[in-house]
């Protein structure tokens, strides 16, 4: 028996959530084929297989968060346990086959602490069960979701504190009431009672929610924004958009000339670029832009490898692939990996201010607002129309302040409003 560990997907990853079993118990599966679906804060992504040989057991089931190396399955390869592999612990009977009477939840040893994933704590504070009575099914007598479900669906009734006799009938009239109405796990878009509209929670938006929690927990933000004329800009992407598309196939849209000046502004403020680690501030040399791509449930944040090497043509090719992956939900591990700063196209949903959320654990983002035409004075008592736009800016204070931020800002301006059709050229 050879053992498959949860591999590290991505930067900075520490777990991943079981999302689908490609491979089941007693099957055929090849080394290098993919055996399960995994999600992560960064992605979804597929576990390959280590080994050729017969599927074992499914030490962690559908649902368990897993951390990187931990047991996630076993391989029968024929050859028996070998010194790499670890100890496979002794598979338990299937769920299915064992009775409602050995599923009764039993105390567990005083002074245990097991870890719980986050699925298996939801689901019991749902519906109110002592974890410390279940009997766990999972690798050394961890509690699955599959566990609580049986609890749930078994109907067997949980421990609690035994009532003073003083409050006895109390106790038994508010168990009769928690029983009355059990709560049932929401496994897709439904009604409750009042009418309310109860959406379950995917795993992507679960992921999106803790690192967005993480962000602004660890990182000490603040925030400034620049409003920028961008009407010469706007005047040159009017002039070639048509010809654009009809060369490449794609619209030609504002944000590449944004990103090219964004990647020539983190040249010249290189601090900008960079990722707390505590003890030292990683400055990075090469320039990788996270951009954000929202779907309809989702967000996510592919990124364009050293952006500050592309023309604004080579930066609009290399968005149009990558949007059109997310959308397509063809998006790859690596297209998500390594990112140092963020840009955030807020403007194409009409927004005109907005305050950012790190890209944990880079140091800042910018949102790029909707650029609208208002009167402006270009000279003393001289109103002309204009093309504006603002750009916000999110930084974390421990690596960054004001004075460098409006700098930056200052020279992102200056390279937009002063737009050089020879140097931003899309031809």
């Amino acid at each position: 028996m050879k053992n498959i560990t949860m591999p590290q997907l991505g930067e900075s990853v520490t777990e991943g959530t079981i999302e689908r079993w490609i491979v089941q118990p007693g099957e055929r599966v090849e080394k290098y084929d993919p055996i399960a679906e995994v999600q992560t804060d960064k992605v979804m992504a597929e576990v390959p297989s280590s080994f050729s040989g017969i599927m074992g057991e499914h030490i962690a089931q559908v649902g368990d968060v897993v951390p990187v190396g931990d047991v996630i399955c076993t391989i029968d390869t024929g050859e028996g346990t070998t010194e790499e592999s670890a100890p496979v612990p002794q598979q338990t009977p299937k769920p299915q086959e064992q009775s409602k009477q050995t599923a009764v939840p039993q105390a567990k040893k005083a002074g245990s602490h097991a870890r719980y994933s986050p699925v298996v704590m939801r689901l019991a504070a749902e519906h109110n069960i002592d974890l410390q009575q279940v009997v766990g099914t999972g690798a050394s007598g961890r509690i699955t979701r599959n566990d609580i479900k049986r609890v749930i669906e078994d109907g067997i009734p949980v421990s609690a504190p035994t009532p003073a006799p003083a409050r006895a009938e109390a106790v038994v009239e508010q168990a009769q009431t928690t029983t009355s109405a059990p709560q049932k796990k929401i496994t897709k878009e439904t009604l409750d009672d009042n009418g309310d509209t109860l959406i379950p929670v995917s795993s992507v938006r679960r992921a999106i929610a803790e690192k967005m929690t993480r962000s602004l927990h660890e990182i000490p933000h603040a925030w400034m924004a620049m409003e920028i004329d961008v009407t010469n800009l706007v005047k040159y992407r009017n002039e070639v958009k048509d010809a654009f598309y009809e060369r490449e196939g794609f619209k030609l849209t504002y944000l590449p000339f944004f990103i090219e000046a964004v990647a020539k502004a983190l040249k010249k403020f290189p601090l900008l670029n960079s990722t707390w680690e505590g003890d030292v501030i990683r400055q990075h040399k090469d320039v990788h832009i996270s951009i954000a791509v929202a779907t309809d449930d989702a967000l996510y944040v592919p990124v364009i490898k050293h952006a500050d090497d592309y023309s604004v043509r080579g930066l609009a090719k290399q968005l149009n692939r990558l949007t059109t992956a997310v959308r397509e939900g063809t998006m790859t591990m690596e297209q998500m990996q390594g990112g140092t700063f963020t840009v955030n196209n807020t403007g194409a949903f009409g927004s005109t201010l907005s305050k950012g959320i790190i890209n944990h654990p880079q140091a800042a983002i910018i949102q790029i607002e909707s650029i609208n035409q208002k009167p402006v004075f270009i000279e003393e008592n001289v109103l002309a129309g204009r093309y504006m736009t603002n750009l916000c800016i999110s930084i974390d204070h421990r690596i960054l302040d004001g004075l460098i931020c409006g700098k930056f800002l200052q020279h992102v301006k200056f390279l937009l409003e002063n737009f050089d059709k020879q140097q931003m050229s899309v031809d």
